[in-house]
């Protein structure tokens, strides 16, 4: 499965593919201006649709 493939990214993964800094992305999860799906161990994914949706979007 290529990367474009995945249906989710870790925050890490989802910061560098937006090219922003890791606290940056956990910021925006915290603002809700991207959602976040829990896996095992509590984990946090970002959906892949999520990144599409905030690319498409103005962060004001």
């Amino acid at each position: 499965m290529t990367p474009a493939e995945r249906l989710a990214y870790s925050i890490q993964e989802a910061a560098d593919l937006l090219g922003i800094h890791y606290y940056t992305m956990y910021r925006l999860i915290q603002r809700q201006k991207i959602k976040t799906c829990r896996v095992l161990r509590g984990k946090l994914l970002v959906p892949r649709v999520e990144l599409v949706k905030l690319l498409q979007t103005d962060l004001k």
